[in-house]
């Protein structure tokens, strides 16, 4: 009984490790990926289309790649999981994984701000709070 017990917990401990290194190494791979200027436009780009995602070609139009250059940059990607590819006749078509995109959100805000959430939200600069300074220091 006792000893089952305790080869259940310890391999229950080792799997939330294993687990745990996973994501971790799952997330510095998301993050390597991000952590180069051309990618993270590529990125970015792909998050405002959306699901339906854009044609390789028009991806490096817009942000005026080579399509070797930008070829090489979406397969780092996509080896992170971070984007998926699909062919439309002779167009292979970028899109976002959001669900991966999800889990590493999930992931860098997991235990986030001591349980207080409202901490992590992003600050946004209030027009009428700048209006309201100019006014009180030109007074």
């Amino acid at each position: 009984g006792s000893l089952l017990r305790m080869v259940l917990l310890i391999g229950t401990q080792l799997f939330d490790i294993y687990r745990n290194m996973e994501t971790l190494e799952q997330a510095v791979k998301c993050l390597s990926a991000l952590a180069q200027e051309s990618r993270l436009q590529a990125f970015r780009l792909l998050v405002r289309a959306g699901e339906p995602g854009m044609p390789a070609g028009e991806i490096a139009d817009q942000l005026a790649i080579p399509p070797a250059t930008l070829s090489f940059h979406l397969k780092e990607l996509a080896a992170a999981g971070l984007v998926k590819q699909t062919r439309q006749g002779r167009a292979i078509i970028y899109s976002m994984k959001s669900e991966a995109i999800g889990a590493l959100m999930e992931f860098l805000l997991k235990d986030c701000c001591q349980g207080r959430p409202e901490l992590c939200q992003p600050k946004r600069k209030a027009k009428s709070s700048a209006r309201s300074q100019q006014r009180r220091s030109s007074t």
